[in-house]
């Protein structure tokens, strides 16, 4: 299905990219308490040192993902999320290699995540853990978190 994916910078006043990122806060408010939450909102997103991809098949959103830059060097992997209908097709897998593809041109060397530690977030782990990134502590601003799990890789 992969096949026929494009990745574009999103558009965060479409409608169905906006509903899909209020679905991801929500979801994140659903499985973790709000101090444990690290999800931005889209005004959040519209950070001039973030980008934002959406996935398309066949015109109809099958997945976001972000890019944020921490520094020169070093960027953030937020808000990847694929709508429940693409998930386990290889969008969510799609859209990360193509952050990483977008690091490495940007000339960042490292790339760090926040996920969350629960079940519920078992198939983003394994995900991460299947492109190369390894569990770290905290960065940036976080702090211990028993309801997150940091991860981290070199590009």
């Amino acid at each position: 299905m992969t096949d026929e994916l494009d990745i574009q910078v999103a558009d965060l006043s479409s409608p169905d990219v906006r509903e899909l990122l209020v679905l991801h806060l929500s979801g994140m408010h659903d499985t973790s308490p709000p101090e444990s939450v690290h999800a931005l909102d889209i005004e959040g997103l519209r950070h001039p040192s973030i980008t934002v991809w959406s996935a398309r098949i066949d015109g109809a959103l099958a997945g976001i993902g972000a890019l944020s830059r921490l520094d020169a060097d070093q960027g953030e992997i937020k808000s990847m999320r694929v709508p429940d209908a693409f998930r386990g097709t290889g969008v969510g897998r799609a859209l990360l290699r193509h952050i990483l593809d977008a690091a490495r041109a940007e000339g960042l060397t490292g790339l760090w995540l926040e996920t969350g530690s629960t079940a519920d977030f078992a198939a983003a782990r394994g995900l991460y853990a299947s492109e190369s990134f390894v569990e770290c502590g905290p960065f940036g601003s976080y702090t211990d978190d028993p309801f997150s799990t940091y991860m981290t890789r070199r590009l």
